[in-house]
């Protein structure tokens, strides 16, 4: 169940199913992305691909008639009419139709009446229709997948989809597990079993274990994607956000023009590949012996006095000029993220939300929080969210001082559009929206200690916090997720243990998350777990996730004059 592995072979076969020869791959927005978190030009330039056109752009090239065309679209009604006024123009030669997701046959009916030049060689569905992060992560890139707390259509259907290409792609017809508390997961669900019913002939897999396809809410936990993050590729999309596997450093003050925009790949990148999960205090040790590397490399290769020594550099000159590259990108990032932490205070604030998170101690963490909002170093996105978890946790609390937190940070200049949220998040995900206790979790109580390298040398108090999925996927590997909570779709119940899980989660999914599932399938041999979401969220897309799930929804907070 290796996501990467399953979309790069689609995109393998298509080129090499057109033959040799010269080709043009012609793609919409969504598949340019697909492909491009999956291979660099270089490589696609290796498959004979010399030229990358968007269907829906206005361009129109003469005389390319010796290029075989690769159509690599979603199967929207937008591209289907793009695609036939393609075709009864053809710029190309000859056209090889990949469709990233099942394609309906009225549909393939226009396209043939559009192809009165006869060009089109083949049309295929190739199941690439979601966004392969890692191996066992993927997203559909939907923030705001809701509106008044339920699904805003539009984004269901494009879910839905997103989800039928999973399955496809890795072969597997899953039984439905759903969360009975979400409206939005019970839809999901049942959309997803009517296509699997519908299209039956396309889910007949020898199956060699019950796969469960587990949809669940993040109202359920909105306190995980509130929290910093100090591990490499979840702190780096926290403080400076990846996007497609790119990150903008272009705000970075001197910067190289080179290093404006930087691409982290677990791919095409060695060290990012090995130290994604690395906590930041390791990752500057590691950054350390990167460059004591390049170094020795460098000296070596500073004198060419010969022949011999030019040779010599020559074959070496690609290796050497891609550890430059990778050495100058990642002490660029992390001096970058170093800055942040140091400039805004992160490691304070951090070290209260995991307090908030885990521990019961509400006069001290009060006190805590009124110190910060009062503190001027402190952003007020930071003040906000500790709000938001002060809110979260003791909404029920009878002294709680929410309107007195609110108060503060209106005296402080807060936007008005923050002090919004505090009150969103409680509509989001308040204690009437959740099935679980998040702050009385058995899982809190068991928390472990261990070192957290390189912060101080200090207990590690700033990764305390775990999410709640760990205790969901916990509990179905073993067999224990109760059918109550977590119902299977059609009151079908299986004893058997899965082995392949396919965990969704709507309203987005976090890097933590991620880690947690990487970490699950590390120490649980025989069972296969991958994670998806209709996006990877920081705290900020987050809170645009509340915005935007909250619109039309009255607030029961009122704050005081």
């Amino acid at each position: 169940m290796n996501l990467v592995v399953a979309l790069k072979s689609y995109i393998t076969r298509m080129t090499e199913d057109s033959g040799p020869g010269m080709k043009v791959l012609l793609m919409d927005k969504q598949t340019t992305s697909i492909v491009s978190l999956l291979y660099t030009k270089l490589e696609m330039f290796m498959k004979e691909v010399y030229l990358f056109e968007r269907i829906d752009a206005n361009v129109r090239n003469e005389g390319l008639k010796y290029l075989k065309c690769i159509v690599f679209v979603r199967p929207t009604k937008e591209n289907v009419e793009f695609l036939c006024n393609e075709l009864r123009c053809p710029k190309y030669g000859t056209y090889y139709i990949y469709f990233s997701n099942i394609i309906a046959k009225a549909d393939i009916k226009l396209l043939a009446e559009s192809d009165e030049q006869e060009v089109v060689k083949e049309i295929y569905e190739y199941y690439a229709d979601y966004l392969a992060i890692n191996p066992h992560l993927f997203s559909l890139g939907i923030v705001g997948c809701s509106q008044g707390l339920l699904w805003n259509q539009t984004h269901l259907h494009r879910t839905l989809l997103g989800i039928i290409s999973v399955l496809l792609s890795i072969k597997k017809c899953p039984y439905i597990r759903y969360q009975s508390s979400s409206e939005m997961a019970k839809r999901l669900a049942e959309k997803i079993r009517e296509i699997l019913s519908k299209e039956s002939n396309s889910f007949e897999f020898r199956q060699e274990s019950n796969p469960v396809l587990l949809i669940i809410d993040r109202r359920d936990d909105p306190v995980t994607p509130l929290l910093n993050q100090w591990t490499y590729q979840a702190m780096v999309h926290e403080l400076l956000t990846i996007n497609n596997n790119r990150v903008n450093l272009s705000h970075v003050k001197g910067i190289s023009k080179e290093l404006k925009e930087v691409v982290l790949s677990a791919e095409h990148d060695e060290f990012y590949a090995n130290n994604l999960y690395h906590n930041f205090g390791e990752i500057g040790q590691t950054i350390k012996e990167l460059m004591d590397e390049f170094q020795k490399k460098a000296k070596k290769h500073q004198k060419v006095e010969s022949i011999a020594d030019m040779k010599n550099f020559v074959e070496t000159y690609p290796l050497f000029k891609k550890l430059s590259g990778t050495v100058s990108k990642h002490v660029t990032v992390v001096g970058e993220l170093s800055s942040l932490v140091e400039k805004h205070n992160l490691l304070q604030i951090s070290e209260l939300e995991q307090e908030l998170s885990c521990q019961n101690d509400h006069s001290a963490q009060l006190q805590k929080i009124k110190e910060l909002i009062n503190n001027q170093q402190i952003r007020e996105i930071d003040s906000v969210r500790l709000v938001m978890l002060y809110a979260l946790h003791y909404e029920r609390y009878a002294n709680n001082d929410i309107n007195g937190l609110l108060s503060l940070l209106k005296s402080k200049g807060v936007s008005e559009k923050y002090i919004k949220l505090v009150h969103s998040i409680l509509e989001y995900s308040g204690i009437n929206s959740r099935q679980n206790n998040l702050f009385d979790r058995e899982s809190v109580a068991k928390i472990t200690k261990k070192l957290f390298k390189g912060l101080r040398g200090v207990d590690n108090i700033y990764t305390q916090h775990i999410p709640l999925l760990n205790e969901i996927l916990e509990d179905l590997i073993k067999g224990k997720l109760s059918s109550q909570t977590f119902p299977y779709l059609g009151n079908t119940i299986i004893s058997k243990r899965p082995q392949d899980i396919i965990v969704f989660m709507i309203g987005g999914t976090t890097y933590e998350e991620s880690l947690t599932v990487y970490n699950l399938n590390k120490q649980n041999s025989g069972v296969r777990i991958i994670l998806g979401g209709t996006t990877i969220h920081n705290s900020q897309s987050f809170l645009e996730e509340v915005q935007h799930a909250t619109i039309g929804v009255l607030p029961r907070y009122k704050r005081s004059s």
